[in-house]
C-alpha cells in the first residue's frame, strides 16, 4: 500500500502530514501527486469528497519550498468558484506549510481591497483567490500575473455552472504560456474538456471514479410525498422535514439542509429554530463574515443543522456530517452528487434523504440517469392533516355522501310560512287600490298667485327653437327676392322684351 513517505515529497511537507494524522493518500493523491512533482499538467477526475484539496496542495508546497516572491507577482495561482471553497484551501495551506516559510494571500468578496492590497505588495508565493475578485485587483494595476508558475483550477466543473468560464479563459491568457497546469473536476462536460484541451499540454489524467458518481458509504432515500393541498406544500414539506429529523434521533449528530433558493433556506431555518432546533442559514447573500461564522460554528460543532444553498455543496471539507437533507430536489443533477458528498467522507459512513413532490419527479428521474442507479424509496413519516375534502374522499365507497344542498333548501319553510308570504297583509293596501291624493286646502292667509295670459301664438314669424307652428314653412319666406321666384323662362322673356 502507497504512504505519503512514497510520494517524494518535501520532508517539512511529510512531518506536517503526520502532524495532521494522515498516512495513506487516497487514490486520487496517490495518482495526481507524483506527476505533479515532475511538472506536468494533471487533469484530475474524482467525486467530491475524495481529496482532491490535498492532491494539489501536497506538490505545490513541496515545488514552491525554493525560490523567493517579488512584490504584486505571485509565484502560484489557485481558482476557486466560491468563498468558502477559497477559505478552506487557504487552511488547508496553512495546516501544511506549518514547518515552512511560503506566504499565501486570499483574495474573495466580502474582504476590502486595502487589506488585500497591502498582501500582495509584500508579495505571495501562493495567490488563492475567485475569479472575480482577482480580474477586479488586476483592472485596477495592482496585480501582476507574469510571474504565475503553477496555476490551479478547483471544482472547474462548478466554475462551468456558475458562469465562471470567461472569467477563467482570460486569467490563462494573463498567465504565461509556461506554467504548470493542475485541473481538478468532479464531472467533465463538453465545454470542460473543451478548455483542457486549449490550455492544458499533454496532462497526466487521472480518474479514480465514474464520472458522476455517488459514495457506497452514503446511504440514499427519497421520500415521495404528495401534499394534501398545493398551497400549504411549503408547510407540509418543513413538517416532514422535522419528522425525518426526529426519526433520524441520536443518529443525527448533525446535518445539512440543501435548498433551491436562498429564500427557503432563511424560510426552513427560521421554522426549524420556531420549533427547537439548532440552526442557521448560509447563501450568498449573507455577509462574507456572517457566513465564516456560521461555518466555523459547524465545523465546531456549536451548530447541528446547517440550512445551505447550493453555495456550500461544492468542495467544503466538513468530515462529520452525518445527515444531508434535501429540502427540495436539486435543478441541475450534478447538484445531487455534491450535496449527498457532504456526508460519508474520508471512509466514514453517511446518510442522505431527499424530500420529492410531484413537480419534482422530473428532477429526480434525472438524478437517478446521472447516477445510473434508482435512489431507495423511504417510507414518510408525516401524514398530512385531513380536511372535510379529503375525509369525504377516504369515505368508504359504500357510505353514500350527502348531496349538496341549495340555498333555498337550507332552511326548509311550511306552508303555512309560505302562504303568509305570498299573501297580501290587511293593513297594507294593494298597489291599485291605493287612495287618491288628497288635495291641501289653500291657506286663507296665503297670497293669491295672479293668472298670467296665455301666450298669443303668432303665425308671421318662423317656428322658435324647441316650439311649433300650425302653418307650414313653405319657400324662403317673404325675404327672398322675386327673381329667384321666376323661372328661367320667364326671365329669359324679360330680358329679350
Amino acid at each position: 500500500m502507497t504512504k505519503f513517505s512514497d510520494l517524494k515529497l518535501d520532508p517539512k511537507v511529510l512531518k506536517a502530514i503526520d502532524d495532521a494524522g494522515y498516512e495513506t493518500p487516497t487514490p486520487i493523491q496517490a495518482g495526481a501527486i507524483p506527476p505533479a512533482l515532475e511538472g506536468r499538467d494533471v487533469l484530475g477526475i474524482a467525486q467530491t469528497g475524495t481529496g482532491k484539496t490535498a492532491s494539489f496542495t501536497l506538490p505545490m508546497i513541496t515545488l514552491l519550498g525554493k525560490g523567493r516572491a517579488r512584490a504584486r507577482m505571485p509565484r502560484s495561482l489557485v481558482l476557486a468558484p466560491t468563498r468558502e471553497l477559497a477559505a478552506q484551501v487557504a487552511e488547508n495551506f496553512d495546516t501544511y506549510t506549518k514547518h515552512m516559510k511560503l506566504t499565501k494571500a486570499l483574495l474573495i468578496g466580502g474582504v476590502s481591497f486595502k487589506e488585500q492590497d497591502a498582501l500582495i505588495d509584500r508579495g505571495v508565493d501562493v495567490l488563492i483567490a475567485t475569479p472575480g475578485r482577482l480580474l477586479d485587483h488586476f483592472e485596477r494595476g495592482k496585480l501582476l500575473l507574469t510571474g504565475v508558475q503553477i496555476m490551479v483550477v478547483d471544482e472547474a466543473d462548478r466554475m462551468l455552472d456558475m458562469g465562471f468560464i470567461p472569467d477563467i479563459e482570460r486569467i490563462f491568457s494573463l498567465t504565461p504560456f509556461t506554467r504548470q497546469t493542475l485541473f481538478f473536476s468532479a464531472t467533465m462536460a463538453p465545454e470542460i474538456e473543451r478548455i483542457t484541451n486549449t490550455f492544458l499540454s499533454s496532462p497526466a489524467k487521472i480518474e479514480v471514479a465514474r464520472q458522476s458518481t455517488t459514495s457506497e458509504t452514503i446511504t440514499q432515500g427519497v421520500v415521495l410525498y404528495k401534499p394534501s393541498r398545493k398551497d400549504r406544500q411549503a408547510s407540509e414539506k418543513r413538517n416532514l422535514l422535522r419528522a425525518l429529523i426526529d426519526r433520524e434521533g441520536e443518529a443525527c449528530t448533525n446535518a445539512i439542509v440543501f435548498c433551491n433558493r436562498k429564500s427557503d433556506v432563511d424560510i426552513v431555518a427560521k421554522s426549524l429554530v420556531k420549533y427547537g432546533y439548532n440552526a442557521a442559514p448560509i447563501h450568498g447573500d449573507l455577509d462574507q463574515s456572517k457566513r465564516m461564522e456560521v461555518l466555523q460554528g459547524f465545523r465546531d460543532g456549536n451548530l447541528r443543522i446547517l440550512c445551505a444553498s447550493d453555495v456550500a455543496a461544492r468542495g467544503l471539507d466538513i468530515p462529520n456530517v452525518s445527515h444531508v437533507f434535501n429540502f427540495d430536489v436539486p435543478n441541475h443533477p450534478e447538484d445531487y452528487v455534491h450535496r449527498i458528498g457532504r456526508t460519508g467522507r474520508a471512509g466514514r459512513k453517511g446518510t442522505a434523504l431527499t424530500i420529492c413532490v410531484p413537480s419534482d419527479e422530473k428532477q429526480l428521474a434525472a438524478v437517478e440517469a446521472l447516477v445510473k442507479q434508482e435512489v431507495p424509496r423511504v417510507e414518510t413519516p408525516y401524514a398530512p392533516p385531513a380536511g372535510r375534502r379529503a375525509a369525504e374522499e377516504n369515505a368508504p365507497e359504500t357510505a353514500e355522501k350527502p348531496a349538496r344542498r341549495s340555498r333555498a333548501e337550507r332552511k326548509p319553510r311550511t306552508p303555512r310560512a309560505e302562504q303568509a308570504e305570498m299573501a297580501p297583509r290587511e293593513d297594507q293596501p294593494r298597489r291599485d287600490e291605493a287612495p287618491a291624493r288628497e288635495e291641501r286646502p289653500a291657506r286663507e292667509d296665503a297670497p293669491q298667485r295672479e293668472e298670467r295670459p296665455a301666450r298669443a301664438e303668432r303665425s308671421d314669424r318662423g317656428p322658435r327653437r324647441g316650439g311649433r307652428r300650425d302653418e307650414p314653412v313653405l319657400g324662403m319666406g317673404d325675404h327672398m327676392p322675386s327673381f329667384m321666384a321666376q323661372s328661367f323662362d320667364e326671365r329669359r322673356q324679360t330680358a329679350q322684351g
